[in-house]
């Protein structure tokens, strides 16, 4: 085995899970961490000091009931907590530089710098927390933080409104966050976790470390990021000028390379946070206005079965948001009648039926949506309503019969906002930052400044490469990065991907040079029988066989040894996968069909041009729009090292 593999052992290695996005709490419950592993070092070392001792475990008492407050979202508890902690750190504080004549000792010398800097660390964290208690206070009540209410009172407009005018008073107080957040980053990255022992006792202490200053980066990158969002947030909202966007609805149940299907669209213009639908229609009528025809390209021709045209329908083709967007535009200025837009979103069926759990089942034209499940389908009742009305075969005409999307997402809108904040505005904000980071919301932008923040956000579906998008993580093209990312499509294949399920492995081995090669396996199973699909019996065509389109994007310059699984489009015979260069990655390209009660794989080796300068593997996972826990499995060498439901863009460090 080579030296690179030897020296990782699962023991030793700690799992590096993506941060959720609730930046704010982590980097208030920051001080508990860092007290609590450099003090407990140095009260076992230092046990004559019963003043840092004494001060210490009072502090880490108060850490503890501040990170309670702060787990349970309770503002005014988090604001005490903070305070009575602060009293703490300064007893701990001046108790502690007693003790700084010891720092000419060698060897412990290096020991009483870190308290220091844990100590300066957990100043700043506590600073930070108070300029985010200062922000987050007066959209207490809005964001769910049980604050006292200040938008009971008046229209749901005029709530909007007021919260609007509220979040541009953010601005200051992120800027000054920022300030102590990289105090608190550089005071940590000054602690060499090398220097402790792996345990004291039954305590384990170096992956405490280690564990600590990766949540302290994830965190502060994470903040850093978030600023361009939180400074635009009010523009984006039509503060000062009204906004116009289009919201894409996109079927995940029929996968395509940004999400889904793009069933039907609605258009809202934004005045002042105030969201005022103008128009909502099945995509067909978009298709059906535009004043000429695109030729397919090879995407459509090669894949695609009996479409020769490319329509607004079919023009997110591109793994990559904005891109995919551009498309989308470029056929959307042949539309008649079209209206200036300032950008578009991108929400999926997921987001629907997460709103719809927290706000109850909603009725549209006489049928219910909810979250429970349809035993028709074994799905959400809303997806299965959806699927019903909109693609059900029926002997009449039924006009803009998808237009029902766009009532929908209006009256789930008015339901919102019609009721106290209280009820449902913080949990509808803590689902919308969720479906965000999951990649059900995409947003794309024509401000450069907005594209930015949602960029930086990652809120714009971008595959990540070494530019301004790829700030949310550490992942930099070509530093021993590992990168994959698997973009699967329907591309006639009904609602399949409601049925079939999708599982990879993924089997690292290093040559004695270095360069590493990759076994990967795709395994896609339907457990669940075909639908009644034809037209004369007016059944609901939901499980048909799933014939999918599939792209890997791996590192560029990546090198395909083997492949098998693959089919032709045109005749289901076996083939290679085809090779090419796109987005700044190699593409792996192919297709295979996943029958209804049957199970399909794909499988290649290659080899890609990476190595590690730090005796680390390190792995950029990219999650594709639409999917919803795709289980995934590393290995090295053959043996696992992690195994996960891929949720959101995740960095694997082993």
């Amino acid at each position: 085995m080579p030296d690179f593999l030897k020296k990782i052992s699962l023991e030793t290695a700690p799992q590096i899970e993506r941060p959720k996005r609730r930046f704010r709490w982590k980097i208030i419950g920051i001080p508990l961490g860092v007290l609590l592993v450099f003090f407990l070092i140095i009260a076992v070392m230092l046990l004559p000091m019963r003043g840092v001792i004494a001060a210490a475990r009072e502090t880490m008492a108060a850490g503890r009931e501040l990170g309670a407050a702060v787990k349970n979202q309770d503002l005014e508890l988090a604001k005490a907590g903070l305070a009575t902690t602060r009293e703490k750190l300064t007893i701990l504080s001046a108790e502690y530089k007693k003790m700084t004549a010891l720092k000419a000792v060698p060897i412990l010398g290096r020991y009483i710098a870190d308290g220091e800097h844990g100590i300066n660390a957990a100043f700043a964290g506590l600073a930070a927390g108070d300029k985010a208690i200062e922000a987050l206070e007066p959209n207490a009540d809005l964001l769910g933080l049980k604050g006292e209410s200040k938008f009971v009172s008046g229209t749901a407009d005029e709530r909007l409104q007021t919260a609007v005018k509220t979040m541009s008073a953010l601005t200051p107080k992120v800027n000054e966050m920022a300030v102590h957040i990289e105090t608190l980053r550089k005071e940590i990255d000054a602690i060499d976790p090398n220097r402790y022992p792996a345990t004291i006792g039954k305590t384990i202490v170096r992956e405490q470390i280690v564990q600590m200053k990766e949540v302290i980066e994830n965190a502060a990158n994470l903040f850093v990021n978030a600023q361009p969002l939180l400074i635009n947030l009010p523009k984006l909202l039509g503060d000062k000028e009204e906004m116009r966007y289009l919201v894409l609805f996109q079927n995940d149940k029929e996968l395509r390379p940004t999400g889904g299907f793009i069933t039907a669209y609605a258009q809202f213009r934004l005045v002042k946070g105030k969201a005022i639908l103008e128009k909502a229609d099945d995509i067909y009528a978009l298709d059906g206005a535009k004043k000429k025809n695109f030729p397919a390209p090879r995407e459509i021709t090669t894949f695609h079965k009996g479409v020769y045209n490319l329509n607004i329908r079919d023009s997110n083709l591109s793994p990559d948001f904005k891109l995919a967007m551009r498309q989308f535009e470029e056929l959307y200025d042949a539309v008649s009648g079209k209206e200036k837009i300032d950008g578009i979103w991108a929400v999926d069926t997921h987001v629907l039926v997460e709103a719809l759990k927290i706000l109850g089942p909603t009725y549209v034209y006489g049928r219910e949506f909810s979250a429970e499940t349809d035993k028709r389908c074994d799905c959400p009742k809303a997806v299965y309503e959806l699927e019903d009305y909109s693609t059900r075969p029926v002997g009449y005409l039924r006009g803009a019969r998808k237009d029902i999307i766009g009532v929908l997402l209006q009256t789930i809108l008015q339901k919102a906002l019609g009721v106290s904040p209280s009820q449902y505005w913080g949990q509808l904000f803590q689902m919308l930052l969720a479906e965000i980071n999951e990649k059900h919301v995409l947003a794309y932008f024509h401000d450069s400044d907005a594209q930015l923040a949602a960029e930086s956000f990652n809120m714009a579906g971008r595959i990540m490469v070494a530019t301004e998008s790829a700030t949310l993580l550490k992942y930099q093209e070509g530093k021993g990065w590992d990168y994959l990312h698997i973009n699967g499509s329907n591309m006639a294949g009904a609602k399949a991907n409601m049925f079939v399920s999708e599982k990879v492995n993924k089997d690292v081995s290093v040559g004695s040079d270095g360069t590493i090669t990759t076994k990967l396996a795709l395994e896609y199973k339907n457990p669940y029988p075909g639908s009644d699909c034809g037209l004369e019996s007016g059944g609901l065509c939901l499980n048909a066989p799933l014939r999918n389109w599939v792209r890997v994007y791996v590192p560029t310059g990546s090198k395909l040894t083997e492949s098998k699984g693959a089919q032709s489009p045109k005749d289901n015979k076996p083939v290679d996968l085809e090779t090419y260069d796109s987005l700044g990655k190699t593409v792996f390209e192919g297709f295979l069909i996943v029958n209804p009660l049957g199970t399909a794989r794909l499988d290649l080796t290659y080899t890609s041009p990476i190595k590690s300068d730090d005796g680390k593997y390190k792995l950029l996972v990219q999650k594709q729009p639409g999917t919803d826990g795709n289980e995934y499995t590393i290995k090295l060498g053959g043996r696992e090292r992690k195994k996960f439901e891929l949720t959101t863009d995740t960095e694997i460090v082993l």
